[in-house]
């Protein structure tokens, strides 16, 4: 497949799921957003309608679903679900009930449609994250994904660590949770410690995930503080 089919299919793809998300699109917007010319944007429509699509257009107003028509739900990647868990931390630190509420019943729904082994994972991640509101402050981080896969999958991750004194040190680390003060954290086994420690994630210079997995550390986020603080 080339390069170019890869690309439309991506982009047909996306239309639909625009097309299940807003009541009306206008064959401008989509244009705009894919970089593309409204006269493609023509031939895509025309493509997802020879495709059994029930797509109504509105002359002047733009592209709407028939009403009734479902789409198959969505299927998020491991790491696209674990974006969305993160930032379900951020908002339940809001101090609007109602605005919580909302995006609380929101992500269940999404959490409905995951396959069962990434809503397992997904939960586990929820569970093993604390958020903590600083404001004005900045977090630096590149490798926060990869951690929380790590952490899901119980991967082992080869790291190479920057202490405050500057000193850099090779470690073989267990994730264990993910918390965010002033600096986003890993908590982790460290077997060159062998101790539970934490690794801010700006300090990690280099991270390799390795195939090799570990056992599973059985308590819980609150268990750790209550057993280890």
């Amino acid at each position: 497949m080339q390069g170019d089919d890869i690309k439309r299919i991506s982009r047909l793809t996306a239309i639909l799921t625009q097309l299940q998300t807003k009541r009306r699109l206008t064959a401008t917007s989509l244009s705009e957003k894919f970089g593309v010319s409204t006269r493609t944007i023509y031939r895509d429509i025309k493509t997802l309608e020879k495709a059994g699509v029930p797509i109504l257009t509105e002359e002047g107003k733009g592209y709407t679903l028939m009403e009734g028509y479902k789409i198959p739900p969505i299927m998020f990647t491991e790491k696209q679900a674990n974006a969305l868990i993160l930032a379900e931390q951020l908002v339940l630190k809001n101090k609007d009930a109602s605005f919580v509420k909302d995006y609380s019943e929101a992500i269940d729904k999404i959490k409905s449609i995951l396959k069962h082994t990434i809503k397992d994972k997904a939960n586990l991640l929820s569970d093993r994250t604390q958020f903590k509101q600083v404001i004005n402050q900045e977090r630096n981080s590149d490798n926060l994904s990869d951690f929380q896969n790590a952490l899901t999958n119980y991967h082992l991750v080869k790291i190479q660590y920057i202490n405050k004194e500057g000193a850099a040190t090779n470690r073989l680390i267990e994730p264990f949770a993910i918390l965010s003060t002033e600096n986003w954290l890993l908590v982790a086994w460290c077997r060159l410690r062998k101790e539970f420690r934490f690794f801010r994630l700006d300090r990690i210079q280099k991270m390799e995930i390795l195939s090799e997995k570990f056992e599973p550390h059985n308590l819980t986020l609150q268990e750790y503080f209550d057993q280890y603080h």
